[in-house]
């Protein structure tokens, strides 16, 4: 059986006292295990790229973003074989992993302009014979951990804009499907990277652990469950690291009753069930105004997911395919258990999913839930499935307080044609990304990612700009030199320009 290793100093090891099964979630058999990095095998990554980091640092820009280009290529030649690996270990459906493949890729593109957003800023002649200027230095050894539900697209929100800004890189990826994400590591190393500036580690808790302890880790990103991203957070920032930790969501698209439903819900299907609902950004409720909206809301979903497809990666006619792991499936068939429990109706029920020749894949359907509360479990927890609860409210100012209410404030849409309720909202709601008419509103990749209240945890976004400023510490430099002859005597005033 093939074992996935690890990634260090420009050579592949397969090594490892622990290992952990790989399944196809899709047929539900175990096909890989990957190797669970010991300490010591993190703490060599970590000196491959204390090592590489002086050359690396002294590199110019212009070189490193010729290797981002280069690599940019190499992910467009490879696009097939990383899309196959994704769908063989997340079950993601081969459309769906070419898109998560070019949001990826954009990022990458956005890295290539590092000569442009790393020049800093110049003024001359502050004070008398005195420039003034900023530079843009790298941190040195920073790290990533990046969650199951992309295992492309985020490692490439993080790794290639630390690169490119002069760090040295930890990458520790999913356990659950990690080889596409080794793949495009691999990939990196022959688009010409240095041995040591890029190192994957394979892992658990104790990987974990030791990149958020070990004094040589300058910072720390992480995407993945609240209650984790916290853990990282106060663990991180305890030890004097600078950390961005992106958690869980609730994400609510507000349907007005001006709202063009068609659209709304052609918008919804694909925002709810695409991917499974396995996405920090999919849409899990959706808050109807006025009884009316909810009815035609909810009968035109009926109709329209009788057409859902539920199936393998490699069927690309299916549009979604199974969640990550069996006990995953359990945790979001409980949710919808616990709904109907608590008096929520089940309008249309993916609990009891079949696919032919896939019986023993970790499928569930998608599922319409109507009639939910805001005190019910299944609206308070994140379920991470392709579930849509709806809830219906008397006004838009009701259903913006149920979404203020919410502990998580990542991603959330209105769908109406009225411009001046589309600016209110988009003023006022508590959410960090926002959308109108606009389901998924994830940022483009010279823009920054990341949400409010308890679905981020740090000051600083993730990619774009802000991915800038979080691998960079700026550093101001004050320069004199003083025409011959000219010398001023002490002055013990706060120094100032009359």
């Amino acid at each position: 059986m093939e074992t996935v290793g690890h990634l260090i100093n420009g050579e592949r090891l397969d090594v490892g006292q622990r290992f952990q099964d790989v399944f196809n979630p899709a047929t539900g058999q175990v096909t890989k295990r990957v190797a669970l990095a010991s300490k010591v095998t993190v703490e060599q990554a970590i000196s491959a790229a204390q090592a590489a980091f002086p050359a690396w640092r002294n590199t110019p820009p212009i070189k490193r973003a010729r290797v981002m280009f280069r690599f940019k290529e190499l992910l467009e030649q490879n696009s097939a074989k990383i899309c196959q690996l994704i769908g063989e270990e997340h079950g993601k459906i081969s459309h769906d992993a070419m898109g998560e493949l070019q949001r990826g890729i954009e990022n990458v593109e956005y890295a290539c302009g590092a000569p442009e957003f790393l020049k800093g800023e110049h003024s001359k002649n502050v004070g008398p014979d005195i420039d003034c200027w900023s530079e843009f230095q790298p941190l040195g050894v920073v790290a990533g951990i990046t969650p199951f539900n992309f295992p492309v697209m985020v490692p490439l929100w993080m790794f290639p804009m630390a690169i490119v800004c002069g760090n040295c890189f930890i990458l520790k990826p999913s356990e659950r499907d990690p080889s596409s994400t080794l793949l495009i590591a691999q990939l990196l190393q022959e688009a010409g990277l240095p041995n040591g500036v890029m190192n994957v580690v394979n892992g658990d808790k104790e990987a974990v652990d030791t990149l958020l302890s070990d004094s040589r880790i300058e910072a720390v990103s992480f995407v993945g469950s609240t209650p984790i991203a916290e853990y990282i957070y106060k663990l991180a920032t305890a030890n004097g690291k600078r950390c961005q930790a992106l958690g869980g969501a609730k994400n609510h698209a507000i349907v007005m009753p001006d709202a063009d439903m068609d659209n709304a819900v052609n918008q919804l299907l694909g925002a709810a069930f695409g991917s499974s609902g396995e996405r920090c950004m999919a849409l899990s409720v959706a808050v109807a105004v006025g009884a009316g909206t909810a009815q035609a809301l909810v009968e035109k979903m009926r109709t329209a997911m009788a057409a859902l497809k539920v199936g393998a990666y490699s069927d690309a006619s299916n549009d979604f395919g199974p969640v990550i792991t069996r006990q995953h499936k359990d945790k979001v068939v409980g949710y919808i258990d616990s709904a109907e429990a608590d008096g929520a109706r089940i309008i249309v029920d993916g609990r009891n999913a079949e696919v032919a020749g896939y019986e023993s894949g970790f499928f569930v359907g998608g599922t319409l839930i109507d009639g939910v509360k805001p005190t019910m479990q299944s609206y308070q927890e994140e379920i991470f499935g392709p579930v849509l609860q709806v809830i219906q409210v008397d006004s838009m100012q009701e259903a913006m307080n149920l979404i203020d209410n919410h502990e998580y404030g990542n991603g959330t849409c209105i769908f109406t044609r009225d411009g001046e309720a589309a600016r209110y909202f988009t003023d006022n709601i508590k959410v960090g990304m926002v959308g109108v008419n606009v389901p998924l509103p994830v940022p483009v990749a010279y823009h920054s990612f990341g949400g409010w209240k308890r679905s981020l945890f740090g000051d600083l976004h993730a990619y774009g700009p802000d991915g800038v400023r979080f691998y960079t510490r700026r550093k101001m430099i004050t320069q004199r030199w003083p025409s011959a002859g000219v010398r001023e005597g002490a002055s013990f005033s706060m120094p100032t320009l009359k």
